[in-house]
C-alpha cells in the first residue's frame, strides 16, 4: 500500500503545481507542455519502451490520447482555478463510471444492478459538487464552473477506456506510454510554437523547469499507482478503490485547510456520495443480500 501512497501524493502534488500556477504567475500551457518531455524520458528511464516492432500499433487509439492529454490537462488546470481542488479531484475520480459503462456497453460485460446504482449515485455526487451558489466576483467567472468538471468527468473516462484497448494490443505498457507521451509532447510544442510565433505569448525559460517538476510529479503517479497494481496483483480492486478513495479524502483535506476553498453542505454530502459510489463500484458484493 506503500506504492498507491506515493501516488496518491504525486496525484495531488500535480493539482498543487496547478492551483499555485496563478499566484506565482505560471504559464499552464508551457508548463503543461515541458511536462511532458519530463514524462518521455522518465517513461524511457523506468520502462525500456521497445521501438523496434510495432506490429499491431493502434495508431488511432495513440493519435487520440496523445491529442486528448495535453488537452484535459489544460482543462483540469482551468476547473482548479475556477472550482478548487476539491472539485476538480472528485471530478477525475468519479470518471472510473465511464470505464464500467462501456464494460456494460461495448466490452460485453453483463450488467449489475448494484454498479448501475453505484454509476447513479456518482453523478449525484457531481450535481452536488457544482458550485451553484457564488459570490458576485467569483460568479462572473465561474458562471459555467459546472461545464469543466463534466468534460474531466467524461474525458479522464474516454482516456481509461482507450488506455484499456491499448491493454489488448501485442505491445508493452511502457512502449505505449512512451509513444503518447511523444505525442502529446509534439501536439503541445506545435501549439506552444504557433502561440509565440504569434504573440499570444511569450516564451520563458523558467517554465521548463516548472513543466519537468510537474512531468514527475504525473509520471511518479502513474509509475507507483503501477507498482502498487504489480505488488498487489491479486486485489486490484483494492488498489482502484484506494487509489480513489484517498485523491478524493487528500484533494478535499489540501483544498479546504491548505488553500482555504469554501465549500457548501451540499459539496460536502456529494464528497460523501463520491465516496460511496467508488465503494459501491469496486466492492458490489458487499451490497448482495
Amino acid at each position: 500500500m506503500f506504492y498507491i501512497f506515493l501516488s496518491i501524493c504525486c496525484s495531488v502534488t500535480v493539482s498543487v503545481l496547478l492551483k499555485l500556477a496563478k499566484r506565482y504567475q505560471i504559464d499552464v500551457y508551457q508548463a503543461i507542455t515541458w511536462n511532458y518531455s519530463a514524462a518521455i524520458f522518465l517513461t524511457w528511464l523506468f520502462f525500456r519502451p521497445q521501438l523496434i516492432s510495432l506490429q499491431g500499433t493502434p495508431v488511432l487509439v495513440y493519435l487520440s490520447l496523445g491529442i486528448l492529454f495535453p488537452s484535459l490537462f489544460i482543462i483540469i488546470a482551468t476547473s482548479i482555478k475556477l472550482t478548487g481542488i476539491v472539485r476538480t479531484d472528485v471530478a477525475q475520480r468519479l470518471s472510473l463510471f465511464i470505464p464500467v459503462l462501456a464494460s456494460f456497453l461495448i466490452f460485453g460485460e453483463k450488467p449489475n444492478t448494484i454498479k448501475i446504482i453505484g454509476i447513479a449515485i456518482g453523478f449525484v455526487a457531481i450535481v452536488c459538487l457544482i458550485p451553484w451558489r457564488q459570490r458576485s466576483a467569483v460568479r462572473r467567472r465561474s458562471t459555467n464552473a459546472w461545464f469543466y468538471l463534466v468534460v474531466i468527468l467524461i474525458g479522464m473516462g474516454v482516456i481509461d477506456v482507450l488506455l484499456k484497448s491499448i491493454s489488448k494490443s501485442n505491445i508493452s505498457f511502457g512502449t505505449s506510454l512512451f509513444i503518447i507521451f511523444t505525442v502529446a509532447f509534439s501536439v503541445a510544442f506545435i501549439g506552444l510554437i504557433y502561440m509565440v510565433f504569434t504573440k499570444m505569448m511569450r516564451f520563458s525559460w523558467p517554465h521548463i523547469l516548472i513543466g519537468w517538476v510537474l512531468g514527475a510529479a504525473n509520471f511518479g503517479n502513474i509509475l507507483f499507482y503501477i507498482k502498487g497494481l504489480n505488488a498487489l496483483a491479486d486485489h486490484p480492486s483494492t488498489v482502484f478503490s484506494t487509489m480513489d478513495i484517498g485523491v478524493i479524502v487528500a484533494g478535499s483535506l489540501v483544498g479546504l485547510f491548505i488553500f482555504r476553498e469554501k465549500l457548501s453542505r451540499l459539496n460536502v454530502g456529494g464528497i460523501i456520495l463520491a465516496i460511496i459510489a467508488v465503494v459501491i463500484i469496486y466492492f458490489p458484493e458487499i451490497f448482495n443480500f
